[in-house]
Protein backbone atom coordinates (compact mmCIF):
# COMPACT_ATOMS: atom_id res chain seq x y z
CA UNK A 1 0.00 0.00 0.00
CA UNK A 2 1.57 3.36 -1.17
CA UNK A 3 -0.14 6.34 -0.41
CA UNK A 4 0.93 9.31 -1.52
CA UNK A 5 1.83 13.06 -0.07
CA UNK A 6 -2.00 14.29 -0.24
CA UNK A 7 -3.02 11.42 1.54
CA UNK A 8 -1.02 12.16 4.40
CA UNK A 9 -0.90 15.89 4.20
CA UNK A 10 -2.36 15.80 7.47
CA UNK A 11 -4.30 14.78 10.35
CA UNK A 12 -7.42 13.89 8.81
CA UNK A 13 -5.74 12.36 5.37
CA UNK A 14 -3.56 9.94 8.10
CA UNK A 15 -6.42 9.23 9.75
CA UNK A 16 -8.15 8.18 6.85
CA UNK A 17 -5.26 6.13 5.71
CA UNK A 18 -4.94 3.77 9.09
CA UNK A 19 -8.35 3.65 8.37
CA UNK A 20 -7.44 1.96 5.41
CA UNK A 21 -4.43 -0.06 6.83
CA UNK A 22 -6.49 -1.56 9.51
CA UNK A 23 -9.08 -3.18 6.61
CA UNK A 24 -5.76 -4.38 4.73
CA UNK A 25 -4.70 -5.91 8.31
CA UNK A 26 -5.35 -9.50 6.87
CA UNK A 27 -3.18 -9.48 3.99
CA UNK A 28 -0.17 -8.45 5.95
CA UNK A 29 0.38 -5.01 4.46
CA UNK A 30 3.79 -3.38 3.54
CA UNK A 31 2.94 0.28 3.75
CA UNK A 32 5.20 2.73 1.83
CA UNK A 33 4.68 6.52 2.50
CA UNK A 34 5.51 9.53 0.52
CA UNK A 35 6.50 13.02 2.55
CA UNK A 36 3.81 14.98 3.88
CA UNK A 37 2.13 17.46 0.63
CA UNK A 38 4.48 20.12 0.16
CA UNK A 39 7.10 18.86 2.21
CA UNK A 40 9.73 17.83 -0.19
CA UNK A 41 9.65 21.34 -1.82
CA UNK A 42 9.82 23.05 1.26
CA UNK A 43 13.15 21.15 1.68
CA UNK A 44 14.20 22.09 -1.41
CA UNK A 45 13.44 25.28 -1.08
CA UNK A 46 15.59 25.62 2.33
CA UNK A 47 18.17 24.33 0.97
CA UNK A 48 18.87 26.55 -1.69
CA UNK A 49 17.95 29.66 0.43
CA UNK A 50 20.77 28.50 2.71
CA UNK A 51 23.01 27.70 -0.52
CA UNK A 52 22.63 30.99 -1.10
CA UNK A 53 23.42 32.60 2.16
CA UNK A 54 19.58 33.49 2.69
CA UNK A 55 19.44 31.64 6.28
CA UNK A 56 16.39 33.83 7.50
CA UNK A 57 14.56 32.26 4.62
CA UNK A 58 16.03 29.03 5.39
CA UNK A 59 14.96 29.31 8.61
CA UNK A 60 11.36 30.07 8.44
CA UNK A 61 10.94 27.17 6.26
CA UNK A 62 12.56 24.96 8.76
CA UNK A 63 10.00 26.05 11.43
CA UNK A 64 7.68 25.87 9.23
CA UNK A 65 8.15 22.22 8.86
CA UNK A 66 8.62 21.81 12.48
CA UNK A 67 5.11 23.14 12.73
CA UNK A 68 3.25 21.65 10.29
CA UNK A 69 4.60 18.25 11.56
CA UNK A 70 3.97 18.83 15.07
CA UNK A 71 0.49 20.24 14.27
CA UNK A 72 0.03 16.54 12.42
CA UNK A 73 0.89 14.68 15.54
CA UNK A 74 -0.38 16.76 18.09
CA UNK A 75 -3.83 16.58 16.23
CA UNK A 76 -3.87 12.62 15.95
CA UNK A 77 -2.66 12.31 19.57
CA UNK A 78 -4.75 14.89 20.96
CA UNK A 79 -2.31 17.17 22.21
CA UNK A 80 -0.69 13.95 24.39
CA UNK A 81 2.09 13.11 21.42
CA UNK A 82 4.03 10.04 22.56
CA UNK A 83 7.77 11.16 24.44
CA UNK A 84 8.97 8.66 21.69
CA UNK A 85 7.64 10.44 18.41
CA UNK A 86 8.28 13.62 20.05
CA UNK A 87 12.11 12.44 20.62
CA UNK A 88 12.28 11.34 17.11
CA UNK A 89 10.76 14.19 15.61
CA UNK A 90 13.04 16.31 17.15
CA UNK A 91 16.35 13.96 16.32
CA UNK A 92 14.90 14.36 12.70
CA UNK A 93 14.96 17.88 13.34
CA UNK A 94 17.97 18.53 14.82
CA UNK A 95 19.34 16.34 11.89
CA UNK A 96 17.99 18.72 9.24
CA UNK A 97 19.37 22.09 10.60
CA UNK A 98 22.80 20.39 10.98
CA UNK A 99 22.60 19.64 7.46
CA UNK A 100 21.47 23.19 6.56
CA UNK A 101 23.85 25.00 8.62
CA UNK A 102 26.40 23.16 6.77
CA UNK A 103 25.26 23.79 3.47
CA UNK A 104 24.82 27.93 4.50
CA UNK A 105 28.64 27.89 5.97
CA UNK A 106 30.18 26.27 2.41
CA UNK A 107 27.18 27.93 0.59
CA UNK A 108 27.47 24.41 -1.30
CA UNK A 109 24.87 21.97 -2.04
CA UNK A 110 26.17 18.92 -3.46
CA UNK A 111 23.54 16.44 -4.62
CA UNK A 112 24.90 14.30 -1.84
CA UNK A 113 23.44 16.82 0.68
CA UNK A 114 20.59 17.40 -0.73
CA UNK A 115 19.44 13.32 -0.59
CA UNK A 116 20.01 13.65 2.88
CA UNK A 117 17.96 16.83 2.96
CA UNK A 118 15.41 15.79 1.20
CA UNK A 119 14.92 12.17 2.98
CA UNK A 120 13.91 13.96 6.00
CA UNK A 121 10.46 14.80 4.68
CA UNK A 122 9.51 10.26 4.29
CA UNK A 123 11.47 10.21 7.38
CA UNK A 124 9.46 12.75 9.62
CA UNK A 125 5.32 11.30 7.73
CA UNK A 126 6.46 7.45 8.24
CA UNK A 127 7.30 8.28 12.05
CA UNK A 128 3.99 10.13 13.02
CA UNK A 129 1.78 7.49 10.75
CA UNK A 130 3.41 4.62 12.29
CA UNK A 131 3.54 5.54 16.05
CA UNK A 132 -0.50 6.77 15.18
CA UNK A 133 -1.36 2.94 14.18
CA UNK A 134 0.33 1.98 17.42
CA UNK A 135 -1.86 4.21 19.02
CA UNK A 136 -5.00 2.30 17.63
CA UNK A 137 -3.22 -0.85 19.17
CA UNK A 138 -2.16 -2.15 15.54
CA UNK A 139 0.36 -4.35 15.69
CA UNK A 140 3.35 -1.87 13.58
CA UNK A 141 6.81 -1.70 12.79
CA UNK A 142 8.74 1.25 11.73
CA UNK A 143 11.55 0.10 9.23
CA UNK A 144 14.61 2.83 7.78
CA UNK A 145 14.13 2.28 3.93
CA UNK A 146 17.24 3.26 3.60
CA UNK A 147 18.59 -0.52 5.32
CA UNK A 148 16.00 -2.17 2.14
CA UNK A 149 16.87 -0.11 -1.00
CA UNK A 150 20.16 -0.36 -2.22
CA UNK A 151 20.93 1.97 -5.03
CA UNK A 152 24.01 3.15 -6.81
CA UNK A 153 25.61 6.74 -6.10
CA UNK A 154 23.31 8.89 -8.88
CA UNK A 155 22.44 10.88 -6.29
CA UNK A 156 19.23 12.47 -6.75
CA UNK A 157 18.20 10.16 -9.07
CA UNK A 158 19.39 7.35 -8.01
CA UNK A 159 19.35 3.80 -9.48
CA UNK A 160 17.75 0.88 -7.49
CA UNK A 161 20.33 -2.30 -7.14
CA UNK A 162 17.06 -4.83 -7.44
CA UNK A 163 19.30 -7.62 -6.45
CA UNK A 164 20.42 -6.64 -3.78
CA UNK A 165 17.00 -5.60 -3.01
CA UNK A 166 15.59 -9.04 -3.71
CA UNK A 167 18.41 -10.52 -0.95
CA UNK A 168 17.85 -7.70 1.33
CA UNK A 169 14.05 -8.06 1.17
CA UNK A 170 13.80 -11.95 1.71
CA UNK A 171 16.51 -11.81 5.15
CA UNK A 172 14.74 -8.28 6.79
CA UNK A 173 11.28 -7.69 5.24
CA UNK A 174 9.56 -10.85 4.46
CA UNK A 175 10.09 -12.52 7.98
CA UNK A 176 8.15 -8.73 9.22
CA UNK A 177 5.35 -9.74 7.31
CA UNK A 178 2.45 -11.08 8.73
CA UNK A 179 -1.27 -10.92 9.05
CA UNK A 180 -2.09 -8.29 11.57
CA UNK A 181 0.60 -6.48 11.28
CA UNK A 182 1.69 -3.54 9.43
CA UNK A 183 4.93 -2.82 8.71
CA UNK A 184 5.51 0.88 7.80
CA UNK A 185 8.42 2.73 5.53
CA UNK A 186 9.53 5.08 3.04
CA UNK A 187 9.10 5.95 -0.97
CA UNK A 188 11.72 7.85 -2.55
CA UNK A 189 15.07 7.46 -0.56
CA UNK A 190 17.54 4.74 -0.52
CA UNK A 191 21.43 4.16 0.03
CA UNK A 192 24.46 3.33 -1.55
CA UNK A 193 26.31 0.43 -0.62
CA UNK A 194 28.40 2.18 2.12
CA UNK A 195 25.51 3.74 3.81
CA UNK A 196 24.91 6.80 2.23
CA UNK A 197 21.34 8.30 1.88
CA UNK A 198 20.06 8.52 -1.98
CA UNK A 199 16.60 9.25 -3.80
CA UNK A 200 14.86 7.98 -6.58
CA UNK A 201 13.96 11.46 -7.73
CA UNK A 202 10.64 13.27 -7.22
CA UNK A 203 7.85 10.72 -7.81
CA UNK A 204 9.89 7.63 -6.70
CA UNK A 205 7.52 6.89 -4.02
CA UNK A 206 5.52 4.90 -6.26
CA UNK A 207 8.57 3.40 -7.63
CA UNK A 208 9.47 2.27 -4.15
CA UNK A 209 6.00 0.53 -3.74
CA UNK A 210 6.37 -1.40 -6.89
CA UNK A 211 10.09 -2.39 -6.60
CA UNK A 212 9.20 -3.55 -2.97
CA UNK A 213 6.23 -5.37 -4.51
CA UNK A 214 7.88 -7.10 -6.63
CA UNK A 215 10.87 -7.88 -3.86
CA UNK A 216 8.37 -9.26 -1.70
CA UNK A 217 6.13 -10.71 -4.63
CA UNK A 218 3.24 -8.99 -3.60
CA UNK A 219 -0.43 -10.27 -4.42
CA UNK A 220 -0.97 -6.36 -5.16
CA UNK A 221 0.43 -2.70 -5.31
CA UNK A 222 -1.75 -0.31 -4.30
CA UNK A 223 -1.46 3.24 -4.92
CA UNK A 224 -3.12 5.74 -2.82
CA UNK A 225 -3.89 8.83 -4.22
CA UNK A 226 -6.73 11.78 -4.51
CA UNK A 227 -8.37 10.92 -7.94
CA UNK A 228 -10.34 7.41 -8.63
CA UNK A 229 -8.05 5.94 -10.33
CA UNK A 230 -5.83 6.52 -13.98
CA UNK A 231 -8.88 8.60 -15.97
CA UNK A 232 -9.39 9.00 -19.86
CA UNK A 233 -7.86 12.69 -19.21
CA UNK A 234 -6.42 15.26 -16.89
CA UNK A 235 -9.55 16.37 -15.10
CA UNK A 236 -8.84 19.96 -14.20
CA UNK A 237 -8.76 20.34 -18.40
CA UNK A 238 -11.81 17.98 -19.12
CA UNK A 239 -14.39 17.94 -15.98
CA UNK A 240 -16.10 14.80 -18.01
CA UNK A 241 -12.83 12.61 -17.73
CA UNK A 242 -14.15 9.20 -15.91
CA UNK A 243 -12.22 6.25 -14.27
CA UNK A 244 -10.70 3.91 -16.44
CA UNK A 245 -11.57 -0.01 -14.84
CA UNK A 246 -8.56 -1.16 -16.83
CA UNK A 247 -5.74 -0.43 -18.42
CA UNK A 248 -2.39 -2.30 -19.71
CA UNK A 249 1.03 -1.74 -18.32
CA UNK A 250 2.30 -0.48 -22.28
CA UNK A 251 -0.78 1.60 -21.70
CA UNK A 252 -0.56 3.05 -18.54
CA UNK A 253 3.35 3.61 -19.03
CA UNK A 254 2.92 5.64 -22.19
CA UNK A 255 -0.13 7.93 -20.16
CA UNK A 256 2.68 7.98 -17.76
CA UNK A 257 5.57 9.48 -20.15
CA UNK A 258 3.09 11.72 -21.39
CA UNK A 259 2.05 13.53 -18.45
CA UNK A 260 -0.67 11.45 -16.42
CA UNK A 261 0.03 12.81 -13.55
CA UNK A 262 -0.69 9.49 -11.29
CA UNK A 263 1.77 7.30 -11.91
CA UNK A 264 5.84 7.61 -11.80
CA UNK A 265 6.78 6.06 -15.29
CA UNK A 266 9.34 4.00 -13.57
CA UNK A 267 6.66 2.19 -11.49
CA UNK A 268 5.62 0.29 -13.99
CA UNK A 269 8.89 -2.04 -15.07
CA UNK A 270 9.21 -3.41 -11.66
CA UNK A 271 5.20 -4.85 -11.53
CA UNK A 272 5.40 -5.84 -15.36
CA UNK A 273 8.70 -7.95 -14.44
CA UNK A 274 6.65 -9.32 -11.72
CA UNK A 275 3.31 -9.70 -13.22
CA UNK A 276 1.83 -8.05 -10.22
CA UNK A 277 -1.62 -5.70 -10.71
CA UNK A 278 -1.11 -2.24 -9.80
CA UNK A 279 -4.57 -0.46 -8.64
CA UNK A 280 -4.67 2.99 -8.61
CA UNK A 281 -7.35 3.86 -5.80
CA UNK A 282 -9.03 7.41 -4.11
CA UNK A 283 -8.08 7.67 -0.29
CA UNK A 284 -11.20 9.53 -0.06
CA UNK A 285 -13.37 7.11 -1.61
CA UNK A 286 -12.19 3.45 -0.41
CA UNK A 287 -14.80 2.54 -1.91
CA UNK A 288 -15.58 4.30 -5.29
CA UNK A 289 -14.45 2.91 -9.13
CA UNK A 290 -10.33 2.63 -9.19
CA UNK A 291 -8.11 1.09 -11.94
CA UNK A 292 -5.98 -1.97 -12.08
CA UNK A 293 -3.49 -2.28 -14.49
CA UNK A 294 -2.03 -5.32 -16.14
CA UNK A 295 0.16 -7.09 -17.82
CA UNK A 296 -2.46 -7.72 -20.05
CA UNK A 297 -6.42 -6.55 -20.53
CA UNK A 298 -9.30 -7.57 -23.19
CA UNK A 299 -9.30 -5.71 -26.27
CA UNK A 300 -11.44 -2.93 -26.46
CA UNK A 301 -12.52 -1.43 -29.22
CA UNK A 302 -12.34 2.49 -28.44
CA UNK A 303 -9.19 4.64 -27.19
CA UNK A 304 -8.01 4.22 -24.36
CA UNK A 305 -7.01 7.92 -22.86
CA UNK A 306 -5.67 11.63 -23.43
CA UNK A 307 -2.43 12.84 -21.91
CA UNK A 308 -0.19 15.85 -22.81
CA UNK A 309 3.23 17.32 -22.21
CA UNK A 310 5.10 21.11 -23.00
CA UNK A 311 5.99 22.84 -23.71
CA UNK A 312 8.78 21.35 -25.59
CA UNK A 313 10.42 22.62 -28.60
CA UNK A 314 9.90 21.94 -31.85
CA UNK A 315 13.45 21.35 -34.43
CA UNK A 316 13.04 20.73 -38.21
CA UNK A 317 16.05 19.57 -40.00
CA UNK A 318 15.69 19.99 -44.10
CA UNK A 319 18.60 18.55 -46.60
CA UNK A 320 18.42 17.89 -50.02
CA UNK A 321 21.12 15.41 -48.50
CA UNK A 322 18.80 13.10 -47.23
CA UNK A 323 18.23 11.89 -50.34
CA UNK A 324 21.40 10.25 -51.37
CA UNK A 325 23.11 10.40 -47.98
CA UNK A 326 22.25 6.85 -46.40
CA UNK A 327 24.40 8.13 -43.03
CA UNK A 328 22.22 11.47 -42.59
CA UNK A 329 19.93 10.09 -39.77
CA UNK A 330 22.91 8.80 -37.94
CA UNK A 331 24.98 11.73 -38.23
CA UNK A 332 21.84 13.88 -36.58
CA UNK A 333 21.54 11.70 -33.80
CA UNK A 334 24.90 11.85 -32.91
CA UNK A 335 24.90 15.18 -32.70
CA UNK A 336 21.72 14.44 -29.97
CA UNK A 337 23.92 11.83 -28.03
CA UNK A 338 26.83 14.11 -27.99
CA UNK A 339 25.03 16.86 -25.99
CA UNK A 340 22.76 14.37 -24.08
CA UNK A 341 19.50 15.80 -25.55
CA UNK A 342 16.83 13.02 -25.39
CA UNK A 343 13.96 13.24 -28.21
CA UNK A 344 10.59 12.67 -27.40
CA UNK A 345 8.80 12.31 -30.94
CA UNK A 346 10.18 12.13 -34.68
CA UNK A 347 8.62 12.43 -37.55
CA UNK A 348 10.67 11.84 -41.46
CA UNK A 349 9.67 13.35 -44.34
CA UNK A 350 11.58 12.86 -47.98
CA UNK A 351 13.79 15.86 -47.09
CA UNK A 352 13.27 16.83 -43.71
CA UNK A 353 12.98 15.36 -40.32
CA UNK A 354 10.96 16.55 -37.59
CA UNK A 355 11.80 16.41 -33.99
CA UNK A 356 10.69 17.23 -30.04
CA UNK A 357 13.00 18.44 -27.06
CA UNK A 358 12.39 19.62 -23.84
CA UNK A 359 12.20 23.10 -23.10
CA UNK A 360 15.61 23.21 -21.77
CA UNK A 361 17.31 21.43 -23.94
CA UNK A 362 20.57 23.47 -25.39
CA UNK A 363 19.45 25.02 -28.16
CA UNK A 364 21.70 27.23 -29.51
CA UNK A 365 24.33 24.36 -29.20
CA UNK A 366 22.01 22.26 -31.13
CA UNK A 367 21.36 25.02 -33.94
CA UNK A 368 25.33 25.29 -34.19
CA UNK A 369 26.10 22.10 -34.56
CA UNK A 370 23.21 20.59 -37.35
CA UNK A 371 24.02 23.51 -38.94
CA UNK A 372 26.95 22.25 -40.17
CA UNK A 373 25.03 19.90 -42.88
CA UNK A 374 22.03 20.87 -42.88
CA UNK A 375 19.10 23.55 -42.43
CA UNK A 376 17.41 23.67 -38.75
CA UNK A 377 14.86 25.55 -37.44
CA UNK A 378 13.31 25.75 -34.22
CA UNK A 379 9.50 26.43 -32.76
CA UNK A 380 9.48 26.70 -29.22
CA UNK A 381 5.77 26.85 -26.65
CA UNK A 382 4.67 23.76 -28.50
CA UNK A 383 2.64 20.68 -26.88
CA UNK A 384 2.20 17.01 -27.46
CA UNK A 385 -0.81 15.52 -27.42
CA UNK A 386 -0.82 11.45 -27.00
CA UNK A 387 -3.77 9.62 -27.93
CA UNK A 388 -3.14 6.60 -25.70
CA UNK A 389 -5.18 3.00 -26.99
CA UNK A 390 -4.20 -0.70 -28.02
CA UNK A 391 -2.78 -1.10 -31.29
CA UNK A 392 -4.20 1.90 -32.58
CA UNK A 393 -2.90 1.33 -35.72
CA UNK A 394 -5.74 -1.10 -36.71
CA UNK A 395 -8.63 1.45 -35.66
CA UNK A 396 -10.14 2.28 -38.47
CA UNK A 397 -11.50 5.67 -38.88
CA UNK A 398 -9.32 6.97 -36.00
CA UNK A 399 -7.07 9.05 -37.54
CA UNK A 400 -10.72 10.75 -39.33
CA UNK A 401 -12.30 11.36 -36.22
CA UNK A 402 -8.82 12.77 -35.18
CA UNK A 403 -8.80 15.49 -37.44
CA UNK A 404 -11.94 16.43 -37.53
CA UNK A 405 -11.84 16.93 -34.01
CA UNK A 406 -9.72 19.30 -34.39
CA UNK A 407 -10.13 20.94 -37.76
CA UNK A 408 -10.09 24.49 -36.16
CA UNK A 409 -6.64 24.09 -35.02
CA UNK A 410 -2.82 23.21 -36.65
CA UNK A 411 -1.17 20.25 -35.98
CA UNK A 412 2.38 20.48 -36.85
CA UNK A 413 3.42 17.39 -36.30
CA UNK A 414 1.85 13.31 -36.21
CA UNK A 415 3.99 10.54 -35.30
CA UNK A 416 2.84 6.98 -34.09
CA UNK A 417 4.88 4.71 -31.58
CA UNK A 418 6.36 2.09 -32.40
CA UNK A 419 4.67 -0.21 -30.14
CA UNK A 420 1.55 1.40 -32.00
CA UNK A 421 -0.06 2.45 -28.17
CA UNK A 422 -0.03 6.03 -28.54
CA UNK A 423 -0.82 8.28 -31.07
CA UNK A 424 1.13 12.02 -30.95
CA UNK A 425 0.03 15.06 -32.43
CA UNK A 426 2.31 18.32 -31.85
CA UNK A 427 0.32 21.31 -31.66
CA UNK A 428 0.76 25.14 -30.19
CA UNK A 429 1.03 25.14 -26.31
CA UNK A 430 -2.30 27.61 -26.08
CA UNK A 431 -4.35 25.32 -27.64
CA UNK A 432 -3.55 22.18 -25.76
CA UNK A 433 -6.34 22.47 -23.40
CA UNK A 434 -9.14 22.95 -26.52
CA UNK A 435 -7.15 19.96 -28.57
CA UNK A 436 -7.95 17.48 -25.48
CA UNK A 437 -11.40 19.18 -24.78
CA UNK A 438 -12.35 18.38 -28.45
CA UNK A 439 -10.71 14.82 -28.65
CA UNK A 440 -11.90 13.66 -25.32
CA UNK A 441 -15.73 14.67 -27.04
CA UNK A 442 -15.11 13.22 -30.07
CA UNK A 443 -13.80 9.92 -28.67
CA UNK A 444 -15.36 9.57 -25.83
CA UNK A 445 -17.81 11.28 -25.09
CA UNK A 446 -19.74 11.04 -28.63
CA UNK A 447 -19.10 7.46 -29.08
CA UNK A 448 -21.61 7.26 -25.63
CA UNK A 449 -24.65 8.52 -27.55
Amino acid sequence: MKFGGTSVGDAAAMQQAALLVEMALPRAPLVVLSAMSGSTNDLFAAARAAESGDQSVSRRLQKGLVSKHHACAEALFEDHVPDELARGLRQLFDELRVLLQGVYLLRELSPRSMDAIASIGERLSTRIFASYLSRRDVQTEWLDARLLMRTDRRFGAARPLTEALQSIARERLLPRLAPIRAVVTQGYIGATEDGLTTTLGRGGSDYSAALFGAAIEAEEVQVWTDVEGILTCDPRVVPQARPIPEISFAEAAELAAFGAKVLHPATIQPAVAANIPVTVRHTGKPEGRFTTIKSNVPARKSVTALASRGPVSVLTVSSTRMLAQSGFLARLFEVFGRLEVSVDLVATAEVSVSLTVEPDAPLVELQAEIGKFADVSVAENRAIVAVVGDRLRHRQGLTRQIFEALQDLTIEMISMGASETNLSLVVASRDTERALQSLHRALFEESLT
